[in-house]
């Protein structure tokens, strides 16, 4: 029986800088992704996030799975830094991450001088 295009959910299986961000989306790993990113220990997912506004214990799921090989988040905004809430915060510093808001620029920025520093470093990038 043929089978129709099968969707799956974006992953790359592994760590890369961000070579570009804007116009909605973010290359990486000599590809290009449309919409919000998490670059985790275990590789880079695609995210249904739009706005950081109400950014929930659910909506960072993959990072509290990896909890353990995770120090910082960098949390990146948008265009504007829009801090976390108290709920929000408590949640990842139960689970031992040190959590950064801060527009997306900046938190790519951050994150790629992280990364070539091997530090145990996680993105959750809102695409501008």
């Amino acid at each position: 029986m043929a089978k129709g295009i099968e969707i799956r959910q974006a992953h790359f299986p592994g760590r890369a800088p961000i070579d570009a961000y804007g116009n909605g989306g973010f290359r990486f790993a000599d590809m290009s992704h449309r919409g919000s990113v998490i670059f985790l220990p275990s590789g880079i997912y695609g995210w249904d996030k739009q706005d950081a506004q109400s950014l929930t214990a659910t909506d960072l799921e993959r990072v509290l799975a990896e909890a353990a090989q995770i120090e910082v988040l960098l949390v990146g905004t948008g265009l504007e830094i829009k801090p976390l809430s108290k709920e929000l915060r408590a949640i990842l510093r139960e689970h031992r991450i040190s959590a950064d808001p801060m527009s997306t620029g900046a938190a790519v920025r951050t994150f790629n001088v992280m990364l070539a520093e091997s530090r145990a470093v996680a993105a959750a990038l809102i695409a501008v």
